[in-house]
């Protein structure tokens, strides 16, 4: 699936880091980033000669967008590297978007009658509240969902070992479950919150809680934090995070960030083999820079055997549809909903994380 919006977005940012800070640099940013966020193809606007009404867009980016269009590459941008001598730092930074999806892209697959549905999602299960970093409290963020249709959701704010997210030390999540206990008694059977954490995987792969601490949550997301621009191998590393007793999810697994990082590098098809084996659900994260673990890779560890969860990572309530990002990649893949937790009922979805300790 070719993705027009993702690769015009990329040679604007090629044009970016070959200026610098130049004043034309931020323009490119600025084009690059009204590019990605639109929701239409720019084919249709370059060729009625709208795309140039856009906000952000100019003359130059007009041009390009017609090269590339036109001839599917860019001579205006390629000559540009080419007399910049940037040429190597212009292709390790295209890998960085690799596995990507324009907001474009997004909203056509989401257009196709295929599974995963948008309306057989039942609940996000990485979202963080203003008891670590996120930014809202826990009554608005349930309001939120259900004005989304869930039924459930998962709130995973960050553990006391990842101080730089405000991560929860163990009083905090004392504060917390009473106040979700409170909200799951108000809803009844319209919403419940999971009681959840994000916690930190460590450099040797352990997780950063104690296990007694850890059982006091309902599920347990274990993601990387550290690490995530090294060019050694860290495979022991992540096999040692979905072996650990407890850990239901492996959360945004790369820890990738589009132009900015590749993140984890690991044998994966040996992590998708064990996590398939202690049915620990592979996240697709969907925030926007993140899209980790990407479709490509998602449909290699759906052949493996593994199970998905499919999340938005939010923040903020304005974040929650960066589920349908995750859903996207997820279509990509052709995951049936019964491989993905947040399609399963409630009932199901916490005997599966309670038997993460005896997997």
């Amino acid at each position: 699936m070719r993705d027009v919006n993702l690769e015009l977005g990329g040679l604007l940012l090629d044009m970016a880091l070959i200026a610098g800070d130049e004043q034309r640099g931020w323009g490119y940013k600025r084009a690059a980033k009204a590019v990605f966020r639109l929701d239409r193809h720019i084919t249709p606007l370059v060729e009625a000669n709208t795309f140039k009404a856009v906000p952000g867009i100019g003359p130059t980016t007009d041009r390009i967008a017609r090269e590339l269009i036109h001839e599917g590459r860019s001579d205006t941008v390629e000559r540009t590297v080419e007399e910049s001598g940037q040429g190597d730092k212009v292709a390790q930074a295209r890998r960085l978007r690799h596995g990507f999806l324009s907001n474009a892209a997004v909203a056509g697959i989401l257009e196709q009658d295929l599974a995963p549905s948008l309306r057989g999602y039942r609940g996000d299960f990485q979202m963080h509240s203003i008891y670590s970093d996120g930014a809202e409290p826990l009554d608005s963020i349930a309001e939120a969902c259900l004005a989304r249709g869930y039924r459930s959701a998962g709130m995973t704010d960050h553990s006391y070992g990842l101080p730089i997210a405000g991560g929860m030390p163990m009083a905090r999540v004392a504060e917390q479950h009473a106040a979700i206990e409170a909200l799951n008694a108000h809803y009844g059977r319209r919403f419940r919150f999971f009681k959840g954490i994000e916690a930190n995987i460590r450099a040797d792969g352990t997780i950063d809680m104690e296990p007694g601490e850890l059982r006091l949550f309902e599920f347990v997301v274990a993601s990387p934090h550290s690490q995530l621009r090294q060019s050694g191998d860290q495979t022991a590393r992540m096999v040692a995070a979905v072996s650990q007793p407890g850990v239901s999810i492996l959360g945004h697994p790369t820890g990738r960030k589009f132009n900015v990082r590749g993140g984890v590098r690991a044998k994966w098809d040996q992590v998708f083999a064990v996590a398939a084996k202690r049915q620990v659900a592979i996240e697709i994260d969907g925030s926007w820079d993140r899209q980790d673990v990407h479709f490509e890779m998602a449909a290699r560890a759906l052949e493996l055997g593994c199970l998905f969860a499919l999340d938005s990572d939010a923040h903020a309530n304005g974040e929650l549809p960066f589920v349908d990002i995750a859903i996207a990649h997820a279509r990509l893949a052709a995951i049936p909903e019964e491989r993905i937790v947040n399609y399963w009922p409630n009932a199901r979805f916490l005997d599966w994380a309670k038997g993460a300790w005896d997997r």
